[in-house]
Protein backbone atom coordinates (compact mmCIF):
# COMPACT_ATOMS: atom_id res chain seq x y z
CA UNK A 1 0.00 0.00 0.00
CA UNK A 2 2.65 2.25 1.10
CA UNK A 3 4.59 1.27 -2.40
CA UNK A 4 1.76 2.55 -4.21
CA UNK A 5 1.04 6.16 -2.56
CA UNK A 6 4.88 6.73 -3.33
CA UNK A 7 4.25 5.47 -6.87
CA UNK A 8 1.39 8.10 -7.56
CA UNK A 9 3.26 10.82 -5.76
CA UNK A 10 6.18 10.47 -7.84
CA UNK A 11 3.96 10.66 -11.36
CA UNK A 12 4.01 14.12 -12.80
CA UNK A 13 0.92 16.72 -12.53
CA UNK A 14 0.02 18.15 -15.28
CA UNK A 15 -1.63 21.07 -15.79
CA UNK A 16 -5.15 21.51 -17.32
CA UNK A 17 -5.35 23.85 -20.44
CA UNK A 18 -8.07 26.33 -19.76
CA UNK A 19 -11.59 25.73 -22.08
CA UNK A 20 -10.71 27.84 -24.92
CA UNK A 21 -13.23 29.91 -26.91
CA UNK A 22 -14.44 28.48 -30.02
CA UNK A 23 -15.12 32.02 -31.86
CA UNK A 24 -12.27 34.10 -33.21
CA UNK A 25 -10.86 36.01 -29.44
CA UNK A 26 -9.60 39.42 -29.15
CA UNK A 27 -6.35 39.55 -27.39
CA UNK A 28 -5.92 41.34 -25.69
CA UNK A 29 -10.45 41.80 -24.99
CA UNK A 30 -10.79 45.90 -25.72
CA UNK A 31 -13.68 47.74 -24.96
CA UNK A 32 -16.90 47.66 -27.74
CA UNK A 33 -17.04 50.73 -28.95
CA UNK A 34 -20.92 52.41 -27.10
CA UNK A 35 -23.55 53.37 -29.52
CA UNK A 36 -26.35 54.98 -29.59
CA UNK A 37 -29.75 53.68 -31.88
CA UNK A 38 -33.24 53.90 -31.85
CA UNK A 39 -34.34 50.24 -30.18
CA UNK A 40 -37.07 47.79 -31.68
CA UNK A 41 -38.35 47.96 -28.14
CA UNK A 42 -38.98 51.22 -27.98
CA UNK A 43 -35.89 52.65 -25.98
CA UNK A 44 -32.72 54.07 -26.21
CA UNK A 45 -30.49 51.17 -27.44
CA UNK A 46 -26.79 51.37 -26.45
CA UNK A 47 -23.84 48.86 -24.88
CA UNK A 48 -24.42 50.48 -21.41
CA UNK A 49 -28.02 49.45 -21.00
CA UNK A 50 -26.82 45.95 -20.95
CA UNK A 51 -24.07 46.25 -18.70
CA UNK A 52 -23.73 42.63 -16.15
CA UNK A 53 -25.31 40.58 -19.22
CA UNK A 54 -23.23 38.63 -22.22
CA UNK A 55 -24.11 40.74 -25.62
CA UNK A 56 -24.01 38.96 -29.12
CA UNK A 57 -24.28 42.08 -31.75
CA UNK A 58 -25.20 40.73 -34.78
CA UNK A 59 -25.72 43.29 -38.16
CA UNK A 60 -27.78 42.39 -41.08
CA UNK A 61 -31.40 43.12 -42.44
CA UNK A 62 -34.76 42.03 -42.82
CA UNK A 63 -34.65 41.35 -46.23
CA UNK A 64 -31.71 39.12 -45.90
CA UNK A 65 -32.92 35.81 -47.76
CA UNK A 66 -30.61 33.23 -46.08
CA UNK A 67 -27.50 34.53 -43.84
CA UNK A 68 -29.89 36.88 -41.25
CA UNK A 69 -32.71 34.30 -40.93
CA UNK A 70 -30.35 31.89 -40.26
CA UNK A 71 -28.23 33.47 -37.96
CA UNK A 72 -30.90 34.95 -36.20
CA UNK A 73 -32.50 31.01 -36.12
CA UNK A 74 -29.29 30.04 -34.23
CA UNK A 75 -29.25 32.33 -31.63
CA UNK A 76 -32.94 31.58 -31.21
CA UNK A 77 -31.67 27.98 -30.70
CA UNK A 78 -28.70 29.35 -28.47
CA UNK A 79 -30.91 30.58 -25.70
CA UNK A 80 -33.16 27.93 -25.57
CA UNK A 81 -30.49 25.62 -25.25
CA UNK A 82 -28.85 27.80 -22.50
CA UNK A 83 -31.97 27.46 -20.55
CA UNK A 84 -32.02 29.80 -17.21
CA UNK A 85 -28.58 31.46 -18.38
CA UNK A 86 -30.56 32.88 -21.36
CA UNK A 87 -31.50 35.29 -18.54
CA UNK A 88 -27.78 36.67 -18.86
CA UNK A 89 -27.40 36.53 -22.88
CA UNK A 90 -28.94 39.57 -25.17
CA UNK A 91 -29.01 39.37 -28.51
CA UNK A 92 -28.68 42.97 -30.63
CA UNK A 93 -29.25 43.02 -34.06
CA UNK A 94 -28.49 46.57 -35.91
CA UNK A 95 -29.81 47.01 -39.29
CA UNK A 96 -27.48 47.71 -42.48
CA UNK A 97 -30.47 48.49 -44.40
CA UNK A 98 -32.26 51.58 -42.82
CA UNK A 99 -34.22 52.73 -45.65
CA UNK A 100 -36.45 49.72 -45.31
CA UNK A 101 -35.72 48.41 -42.10
CA UNK A 102 -37.81 50.68 -39.78
CA UNK A 103 -38.39 49.97 -35.97
CA UNK A 104 -42.02 48.47 -36.61
CA UNK A 105 -40.18 46.43 -39.02
CA UNK A 106 -37.26 45.20 -37.02
CA UNK A 107 -39.67 44.18 -34.25
CA UNK A 108 -41.82 42.02 -36.17
CA UNK A 109 -38.69 40.81 -37.93
CA UNK A 110 -36.95 39.94 -34.45
CA UNK A 111 -40.29 38.39 -33.23
CA UNK A 112 -40.40 35.74 -35.73
CA UNK A 113 -37.13 34.66 -34.32
CA UNK A 114 -37.02 35.16 -30.16
CA UNK A 115 -39.39 38.15 -28.60
CA UNK A 116 -36.11 39.23 -26.62
CA UNK A 117 -34.11 40.10 -29.53
CA UNK A 118 -33.54 43.37 -29.96
CA UNK A 119 -32.91 45.87 -33.13
CA UNK A 120 -31.52 49.19 -33.46
CA UNK A 121 -31.47 51.59 -36.60
CA UNK A 122 -30.57 55.35 -36.66
CA UNK A 123 -29.51 57.68 -39.77
CA UNK A 124 -27.19 55.83 -42.35
CA UNK A 125 -24.37 58.14 -41.64
CA UNK A 126 -24.49 57.29 -37.34
CA UNK A 127 -25.27 53.45 -38.67
CA UNK A 128 -22.00 53.80 -41.30
CA UNK A 129 -20.02 55.01 -38.37
CA UNK A 130 -21.17 52.23 -36.08
CA UNK A 131 -20.23 49.58 -38.54
CA UNK A 132 -16.92 51.36 -39.09
CA UNK A 133 -15.70 50.94 -35.21
CA UNK A 134 -16.90 47.45 -35.17
CA UNK A 135 -15.19 46.51 -38.52
CA UNK A 136 -18.25 46.05 -40.32
CA UNK A 137 -18.53 46.27 -44.09
CA UNK A 138 -21.82 46.50 -45.84
CA UNK A 139 -23.18 47.67 -49.48
CA UNK A 140 -26.20 47.92 -51.36
CA UNK A 141 -26.78 45.11 -54.58
CA UNK A 142 -28.06 46.67 -57.21
CA UNK A 143 -31.39 44.94 -58.78
CA UNK A 144 -33.24 45.71 -62.29
CA UNK A 145 -36.58 46.44 -59.71
CA UNK A 146 -36.16 49.80 -57.28
CA UNK A 147 -37.02 48.39 -53.89
CA UNK A 148 -35.55 44.80 -54.56
CA UNK A 149 -32.13 45.59 -53.91
CA UNK A 150 -29.93 43.03 -51.74
CA UNK A 151 -26.88 44.12 -48.91
CA UNK A 152 -23.81 42.67 -48.64
CA UNK A 153 -22.47 42.54 -45.15
CA UNK A 154 -20.56 41.74 -42.63
CA UNK A 155 -21.64 37.99 -41.24
CA UNK A 156 -19.73 37.54 -37.84
CA UNK A 157 -21.65 37.92 -34.51
CA UNK A 158 -19.73 39.83 -31.97
CA UNK A 159 -19.24 38.48 -28.02
CA UNK A 160 -19.36 41.13 -25.60
CA UNK A 161 -19.04 40.69 -22.38
CA UNK A 162 -20.42 41.89 -18.82
CA UNK A 163 -18.12 44.24 -18.38
CA UNK A 164 -18.48 45.71 -22.22
CA UNK A 165 -15.62 44.56 -23.86
CA UNK A 166 -15.28 42.37 -27.06
CA UNK A 167 -14.27 39.32 -26.24
CA UNK A 168 -14.43 37.48 -29.44
CA UNK A 169 -15.95 36.76 -33.25
CA UNK A 170 -18.28 33.77 -34.18
CA UNK A 171 -18.04 33.36 -38.05
CA UNK A 172 -21.15 32.37 -39.92
CA UNK A 173 -22.19 29.14 -40.11
CA UNK A 174 -21.14 28.23 -36.36
CA UNK A 175 -24.13 25.99 -35.18
CA UNK A 176 -25.85 26.74 -31.86
CA UNK A 177 -24.11 24.29 -29.90
CA UNK A 178 -21.00 26.71 -30.23
CA UNK A 179 -22.42 29.56 -29.12
CA UNK A 180 -23.55 28.13 -25.91
CA UNK A 181 -20.33 26.57 -25.38
CA UNK A 182 -18.47 29.80 -25.92
CA UNK A 183 -21.52 31.73 -23.55
CA UNK A 184 -20.86 29.10 -20.52
CA UNK A 185 -17.64 30.17 -20.90
CA UNK A 186 -17.73 33.59 -20.34
CA UNK A 187 -21.08 33.36 -17.93
CA UNK A 188 -18.41 31.40 -15.66
CA UNK A 189 -15.73 34.27 -15.90
CA UNK A 190 -15.99 37.09 -13.92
Amino acid sequence: MKRRALLWAALPLTAQAAPTLKAGVFEPAQAAPEFALKGSDGADLNLARFKGKLVLLVFGFTHCPEVCPTTLATLAQTRKQLGADAADVQVVYVTVDPARDDIPRIRQYLAAFDPTFIGGTEAPDKLAAMRKRYGVVAEKIASAQPNAYGMNHSTSVWLIDRAGKLRAMMPYGHEAKDFVHDLKLLLASK
